[in-house]
C-alpha cells in the first residue's frame, strides 16, 4: 500500500490514519482465514483487537496476515502493518482477530 502525501487517509499530523490502517488489518486477517476454507465458503469478521504501535509513517507499507489457529467454524489470526521508510522496515500496527466461516446463509456469497 502506497500513501501519497497530503492524501485523505492521513489523519491531522500527517500519519495513516488509525482506521485505514485497522481496514488493512481486517482484510489480511480475513483472506489468510479465507485461504483455509472451503471453496464455497464466505469468510466474516466477528471480532479483532488491533494495537497502534508507532505513528504509521513511511513511503510505503507492507500488510501481511497469518492463521494461527484455524477451526471448521472460528478461525483466528494475526496481522501486521511494517511501515517502510527506504531499506528500513518499522512495526506500526498489530492486530488479532476472529473470523468466522460462512456456507450457504442466503445474502452472503463468497
Amino acid at each position: 500500500m502506497k500513501v501519497p502525501n497530503n492524501c485523505i487517509a492521513q489523519q491531522k499530523h500527517g500519519f495513516v490514519h488509525a482506521g485505514i490502517l485497522s481496514t488493512a488489518l481486517d482484510s489480511a486477517c480475513g483472506y489468510a482465514a479465507f485461504s483455509l476454507m472451503p471453496r464455497e465458503a464466505a469468510v466474516l469478521s466477528i471480532e479483532y483487537k488491533v494495537n497502534l504501535l508507532a505513528p504509521a509513517m513511511g513511503n510505503r507499507f507492507i500488510i501481511t496476515g497469518q492463521v494461527l489457529k484455524a477451526g471448521r467454524t472460528i478461525t483466528v489470526c494475526q496481522a501486521e502493518v511494517q511501515a517502510v521508510n527506504g531499506n528500513v522496515k518499522k512495526m506500526v500496527a498489530q492486530m488479532t482477530g476472529t473470523m468466522m466461516t460462512v456456507i450457504g446463509r442466503k445474502g452472503i456469497h463468497q
